[in-house]
């Protein structure tokens, strides 16, 4: 099964959540209606700044494990490598309501 880690913001340089999930055309829209998790509901951080896709969930998890013990330092230059405006990457349905 496919997985996905990722990270959301609550702006460029704000508080970051990683997470990981299977389907994350399904997740990030919980994320911005604020049933995606209470920190990301309490901390307003629904941006999608970052990605990875894994072809297996394990791979994913894993990955999302060791992410959130990296230094915050690290994470940012991990988003701000392939997004350096840490612009919004989701444009799933309806995304523009958001």
């Amino acid at each position: 099964m496919t997985g996905y880690v990722y990270m959301t913001a609550s702006q460029k340089g704000g508080t970051i959540y990683i997470g990981v999930t299977n389907d994350l055309a399904r997740r990030m829209p919980e994320h911005k209606t604020g049933q995606g998790s209470s920190f990301t509901s309490r901390y307003g951080v629904q941006r999608l700044v970052w990605y990875e896709e894994y072809f297996d969930i394990a791979d994913a998890i894993q990955r999302e494990t060791s992410l959130k013990r990296w230094p915050r330092r690290w994470k940012v230059e991990l988003i701000e490598k392939s997004n350096p405006e840490w612009f919004e990457l989701f444009r799933g349905i309806g995304w523009w309501a958001f």
